[in-house]
């Protein structure tokens, strides 16, 4: 029955081919409206490691002066100070820890036709491929002792081992950065996260592109490697690169993770190192530690803006108002169609059965109406990803939102059917068919 019930369906459409092309078009240029918006949403506001996300902590306490301080005042900083950072990773709290931070630095190419051009990246612990689940392509990351020894060791992009080498695989080869030589052990395949948790102070922000390198933390600031990200400074600090490090300067990320998810155990590590930097004179606030799992830290440093959030609302209004016009459209069309309605009724057919072939042909036009969405919805992305690299990012629909497509599609033409389709069911066969 709902084969036949779906071709009278596809035949009552062609009838009328100008009231259905307008339905049709009215419907996918609201989808399409509402499903651009919601992809962009959906992929800015995903888990970007959700098998892990709550293993995976950033801590968070002030170090800011009394000075106009008042109790209660949140803390904002997402960083920390170059001591604190050193002291959370001789610790040993957690499975793995790491501190990081950007860097950038001149890469002078071995190859004569090639100039000397800036490379950016994060100087970090070896813990991070680990802990971050990197692909790699060649070679692996340093070894501990590398972190304790400052070894001049790298981790490369494979774009930009691509640029130097080809496809050749460079491991064990030296590359010169920053004055140095750093001898690479390692080439990160592409790793495309969104958005970018694990480091959003980066100059790219969470949306950027992936980092071009990856050097021991204690190798970046035994070279005194430039910063790339914010440093925020409070109080006095004394000249030279290590009145810098001995300073509460704020320009480090720390993430710990943890072997399951409580996070009572660390949560209770950092309440016992902050009252152990009181009694050394730091940490005079006396704020609460905090600990952010890797969807409250995309919460906290609003990765998504009421903007974002804003446009979606904004455009599910006007898939609203698609949705009005359809209805009027099909109460156009079923009107005209009583005579039709009353013969069938005198014929024998039941209200039930007219009221499921009308909202069988609401779902056609809802299906053509999804496939018509989808392509403008894939047209719009695209011309939204041409404004920015950022927007590129996050113009890309995947499966989910192609399904929600076409359920949003055939959700909204049975949802606007259902009027005209109650209103033709109501059809006094009688009154028809005297007036023939």
């Amino acid at each position: 029955m709902f084969q036949y019930y779906f071709l009278l369906g596809v035949r009552s459409l062609r009838r009328n081919p100008a009231l259905t092309a307008l339905m049709v078009l009215t419907l996918a240029i609201g989808v399409a409206a509402s499903v651009s918006t919601l992809t962009i949403l959906h992929v800015m506001s995903g888990n970007p490691i959700p098998h892990k996300s709550d293993r995976l902590f950033v801590p968070q306490f002030d170090n800011g002066p009394l000075e106009s301080y008042k109790p209660g005042d949140r803390a904002n900083d997402q960083q920390m100070s170059y001591r604190d950072a050193v002291n959370l990773m001789a610790g040993k709290a957690g499975e793995r820890r790491t501190a990081l931070f950007g860097i950038g630095m001149p890469l002078e190419p071995e190859r004569k036709d090639m100039a000397v051009f800036i490379v950016r990246g994060i100087a970090t612990g070896g813990d991070y491929f680990n802990m971050f689940e990197t692909p790699f392509l060649h070679g692996q990351g340093w070894a501990p002792a590398a972190d304790q020894r400052g070894d001049d060791v790298v981790v490369i992009s494979r774009k930009l081992s691509e640029k130097l080498y080809g496809d050749a695989d460079p491991v064990g080869r030296r590359v010169r950065m920053g004055g140095f030589d750093y001898q690479i052990v390692g080439v990160l395949d592409t790793w495309s996260v969104v958005p970018r948790y694990q480091h959003l102070d980066s100059a790219d922000g969470a949306f950027g592109d992936e980092d071009d390198m990856y050097v021991p933390f204690a190798t970046a600031v035994r070279h005194q490697v430039d910063r790339n990200g914010s440093t925020g400074c409070q109080g006095n600090v004394e000249p030279g690169y290590q009145g810098f490090l001995d300073s509460e300067c704020t320009w480090i990320q720390f993430w710990f993770e943890t072997a399951s998810a409580d996070r009572a155990a660390l949560q209770s590590y950092l309440d016992s190192y902050t009252a152990e930097q009181r009694k050394l004179g730091r940490l005079l606030r006396h704020s609460p530690n905090k600990l952010y799992n890797v969807m409250e830290w995309l919460e906290f440093n609003k990765v998504v803006d009421n903007d974002n959030k804003l446009s979606v609302w904004l455009s599910s209004g006007f898939l609203l108002i698609c949705l009005v016009n359809t209805i009027g459209l099909l109460l156009a069309k079923f009107s005209v169609r009583a005579a039709e309605v009353g013969i069938r009724r005198a014929l024998g057919a039941s209200r039930r059965e007219i009221f499921t072939q009308f909202l069988i042909e609401t779902t056609v036009v809802g299906l053509v109406g999804g496939v018509l969405g989808l392509l403008l919805a894939f047209g719009a992305l695209s011309l939204i990803a041409m404004q920015s690299k950022t927007l590129s990012v996050v113009a890309q629909m995947d499966w989910i939102m192609l399904l929600t497509t076409f359920a949003l599609a055939v959700l909204a033409a049975v949802l606007a059917g259902l009027l005209p389709t109650w209103r033709a069911c109501q059809v006094t066969p009688a009154l028809q068919l005297k007036s023939q």
